[in-house]
């Protein structure tokens, strides 16, 4: 529903209720009408593994189906063990836009909430929204409320929780009809500049280098659906069964990055209190004391490679190439490979000192061998000699 140009733009519920929205549109924007929906996501690495059999017994929730494919292919993408779905009360926002969402709740202990506000607008329209949302609008509080309501109830499927919580947030804002239903090649063209504030969260003009560096990470399929991905939002165009794979795709990439923020906060913590202990020194005492560090070190090595390994194997792709380039196109935009280097690198140096600290046990130990059979044997050559007459 288009007003004039002192009227705000009509936004619609999925009841097709009229919801006011504080953003005017300009006069005259009929031609550049868009239609679709803004998502945004919220997730926190609340725990070390979700029980999903449990969770559903508790909540009596649904898991995620399968993604359908834009193309027909022989495979197809699928989760190892899918997420458990369950949806949340709206959220009505102090401006007065109700968020329709839902929670998901992940076996690698990380918990989703996803919320939505369907709208109609020119591009003007979308951009003030995606600068007010993504800079002004505290999501996190308001998604970490609902998250932490729900997971007083689901506390006995949880396996060691954590006390604080981890986040991330990312926005989609995903376009299923505009007039004129341009190509994606069109599209880039006429409103790349508009594509690239909405990706960066910005309502000033950009300039040109940034918005073509914005533009370079794009993926289409077909000519008419196009997917322009940034490290804090992302612009789709596309229909709504169409958009359902890349959204999935994008919500998982921040699962990984949020699963190996804590991997790399996990050994920053253990390799200081390894550093503490090897400044007491090596001497024979401490090298025991180095044993105790050395079991901790490892088991927390073998969390983290069972862990990673957990999170790696949680989707699947199957001779579907085109969301494989997808997911590693979000993946390297949001800094998944980034942390996970890093957490490759601290693991190389965690192994190393735990060598190290084995050898310096097994030096002390043996030390200590050899100390204990030489005064056994000063012990008996001492009663030997004592037993001899003068």
């Amino acid at each position: 529903m288009i007003q004039d140009n002192e009227s705000a733009v009509a936004v619609t519920d999925r009841q097709g209720r009229d919801v006011p929205s504080s953003l005017p549109m300009k006069a005259g924007s009929v031609d550049s009408l868009l239609h679709g929906s803004v998502l945004v996501l919220i997730q926190f690495d609340v725990c070390e593994e979700i029980r999903l059999d449990q969770l559903q017994q508790i909540f009596g929730a649904r898991t995620l189906e399968h993604p359908t494919l834009k193309h027909q292919a022989p495979g197809y993408v699928r989760y190892e063990r899918p997420p458990v779905v369950e949806p949340i009360e709206p959220l009505v926002l102090e401006s007065g836009e109700r968020l329709v969402g839902q929670i998901k709740y992940y076996d690698y202990g990380v918990v989703s909430v996803v919320l939505e506000l369907p709208f109609s607008g020119d591009w003007d329209t979308l951009v003030r929204l995606g600068g007010r949302w993504v800079w002004d609008v505290d999501f996190s509080a308001h998604a970490s409320h609902i998250a932490r309501q729900k997971l007083e109830r689901a506390a006995p499927a949880l396996v060691k929780p954590y006390k604080g919580w981890l986040s991330e947030d990312y926005f989609i804002f995903h376009v299923r009809e505009m007039a004129g239903s341009p190509s994606a090649e069109e599209l880039c063209k006429t409103q790349g500049a508009h594509i690239a504030q909405i990706v960066r969260g910005e309502t000033a003009q950009l300039s040109d280098g940034e918005r073509n560096e914005i533009l370079q990470s794009r993926i289409s399929y077909y000519p008419n659906d196009l997917a322009v991905i940034g490290w804090n939002a992302a612009f789709l165009y596309d229909t709504e069964a169409g958009a359902e794979t890349a959204i999935q795709l994008l919500e998982y990439a921040n699962s990984q990055l949020l699963e190996f923020r804590h991997y790399d906060e996990l050994l920053t913590r253990e390799l200081a209190i390894v550093y503490a202990s090897l400044d007491e020194g090596t001497g024979i005492l401490a090298r025991w004391r180095l044993a105790r560090a050395a079991t901790k070190l490892h088991t927390v090595l073998l969390d983290v490679n069972e862990l990673t390994e957990h999170a790696d194997n949680a989707i699947k792709f199957l001779s579907d190439m085109f969301s494989a380039r997808l997911y590693k196109l979000a993946a390297a935009k949001v800094g998944v490979p980034d942390y996970k280097d890093l957490v490759t690198q601290k693991v190389q140096t965690a192994e190393q000192l735990y060598r190290f600290m084995v050898d310096q046990f097994n030096q002390s130990r043996a030390f200590f061998l050899e100390l204990t059979v030489v005064v056994i044997l000063v012990i008996e050559l001492i009663y030997f000699f004592r037993g001899k007459p003068i």
